[in-house]
């Protein structure tokens, strides 16, 4: 699994290779990261380096605590970052706006009716893709013109849900 972690301006690409392995940047790294007795501290040895760590969850992305410095740290898989990125991306402001599906799931709900007028970030449908809930909610205000989908459908990536006028 690859993830995207952000601290402060930098950011860094980590794919979780095997168990014991990383690549980070690049570069193969041997590492083992064990929680100690439940606490949110952790032991973590990285090509034979060990470092304690505390971690705990912020407002947005985590809090880390490591040889003496914090760190604000947001991780994300690619999945979810593709998912964030298309969520806020260029607003359309006029026109129609046709939502698309950011990858391939299931039609959980659709919490709005065709005529609805809806706020920017309403929620619009609720995929679920990887056994993950993903809210995809209204770039603008609008109202929704057309619903084409329902709960149960299967849909493919890129294939139009709703569109707004």
């Amino acid at each position: 699994m690859r993830y995207i972690a952000t601290v402060g301006d930098k950011t860094y690409e980590i794919e979780i290779n095997s168990e014991g392995e990383l690549t980070l940047g690049g570069r193969r790294l041997a590492m083992d990261l064990q929680s100690v007795a439940g606490q949110p501290v952790y032991s973590l040895i990285i090509d034979g380096r060990s470092f304690e760590a505390y971690v705990v969850p912020g407002d947005e992305g985590m809090e880390v605590v490591l040889a003496g410095r914090l760190y604000h740290v947001l991780v994300e898989d690619e999945r979810l970052r593709r998912l964030r990125q298309s969520s806020t991306g260029l607003t359309v402001r006029a026109g129609e706006f046709h939502l698309k599906a950011p990858m391939p799931g299931l039609v959980v709900a659709v919490p709005v009716e065709e005529g609805q007028k809806v706020e920017r970030g309403a929620d619009l449908v609720i995929l679920e893709s990887m056994k993950m809930q993903n809210e995809l909610k209204a770039p603008r205000e609008g109202t929704v013109a057309h619903i084409r989908v329902r709960p149960g459908d299967r849909v493919d990536q890129n294939q139009i849900l709703i569109s707004l006028g």
